[in-house]
């Protein structure tokens, strides 16, 4: 039986999310690059790895060209821990607007359930861990602690 034939709209969804993936992925190493292994962005970066390879999952299997991370090297760098906080909070409460825009595209049970996995990672987990790195780090506190990575898709 040939492959499932994609809509145009949601082969689109499917290169906007891995690219925003990418791009998370890209600032939050090079966060890890400037500031060493701090919390959260150790652990999230982790994280957006593997979102990267549910994604990929699926360009395997609907038989799409792989597009590349093209944002190494072309991402913010923050003058602190806590600039890079910030953004990275903006950026996630950006990232619910962003799949929930892609879900309206999304027609197959499996790109629906990887783009609502991403989502709730993204706002149930992420955004709540760079809100506590907000208020960490303006108390003084230098935010420098050490993380450790989590299995599983968060």
């Amino acid at each position: 039986m040939p492959p499932v034939q994609l809509a145009k709209e949601e082969i689109e969804a499917l290169r906007a999310a891995l690219d925003d993936e990418y791009k998370a992925w890209a600032t939050y190493d090079q966060v890890l690059q400037h500031f060493g292994p701090v919390r959260p962005f150790v652990n999230i970066r982790n994280a957006e790895a593997r979102h990267i390879e549910a994604l990929t999952v699926l360009f395997a299997r609907y038989g799409l060209p792989l597009p590349k991370n093209a944002w190494p090297g072309k991402v913010d760098r923050y003058a602190s821990l806590r600039d890079a906080c910030k953004a990275a909070v903006d950026a996630e409460i950006e990232n619910a607007g962003l799949y929930e825009r892609l879900l309206r595209a999304a027609r197959q049970e499996d790109v629906r359930r990887v783009f609502e996995r991403l989502r709730d990672a993204s706002q149930l987990r992420h955004l709540p861990a760079f809100q506590r790195c907000v208020a960490r780090t303006s108390g003084g506190a230098s935010g420098r602690g050490r993380g450790r990575g989590r299995g599983g898709l968060s």
